[in-house]
């Protein structure tokens, strides 16, 4: 029995470790492209500003944009209750004041998690006929958001945003990847979603 035990903390302990790596490898990949559309993921915002884990994200996307890559812009993102207004409209006003024709954008503006976003995203690009996609977020929420669009069949690239506050700091760093390993494994055993925003991503 004692070896048992050793031997399933040793598998866990394997797999934590993989997984963290792989958390931080495609973190440091990125994969931009000219793809379909530009996809950027929501976080928080305070009565229509984005807040500075947003407003990284957004700054990021809206380069990919001038650099060419896409022709359609997607923002994401609900509201909690109290808000005022949602995720993706403020990333919408920020993305048109920094020069994106407010044609090009589309978007979602009811999920309050990951999961829910990227199957809003999917259907929206599939009723579009677009298959492609330059997703922008955080870098150690790359992994779990490319293989949320890989099983949703989007052909997926990550981008993440070099700027992330939540990437300043060692601590900040290590709390971002605990919650991207709890979130990851509860995604590949339930295939859901334990977020549910105001958290960050």
């Amino acid at each position: 029995m004692v070896r048992l035990g050793v031997g399933a903390l040793a598998i866990v302990l394997l797999s934590i470790s993989v997984t963290t790596f792989r958390i931080w490898q495609q973190g440091e990949q990125d994969e931009r492209r000219p793809v379909d559309a530009i996809v950027v993921l929501g976080a928080a915002q305070y009565d229509g500003r984005p807040s500075p884990v947003f407003e990284s994200r957004l700054a990021h996307a809206v380069q990919l944009w001038h650099e060419g890559l896409a022709g359609t812009f997607v923002v994401t993102g609900g509201r909690i209750p109290g808000d005022s207004t949602t995720e993706a409209a403020v990333a919408r006003k920020y993305a048109i004041a920094h020069g994106v024709p407010a044609d090009a954008i589309i978007g979602e503006d009811e999920a309050r998690n990951t999961l829910t976003s990227m199957r809003s995203v999917a259907a929206l690009l599939q009723d579009r006929g677009l298959h492609s996609a330059v997703f922008v977020s955080d870098p150690t929420h790359m992994l779990r958001v490319l293989r949320m669009a890989a099983d949703l069949g989007i052909e997926g690239y990550g981008s993440p945003t070099p700027s992330s506050p939540v990437m300043a700091e060692p601590l900040g760093r290590l709390e971002a990847t605990l919650h991207e390993l709890g979130a990851l494994g509860f995604y590949f055993v339930t295939g859901g979603d334990p977020e549910t925003r105001p958290s960050v991503p």
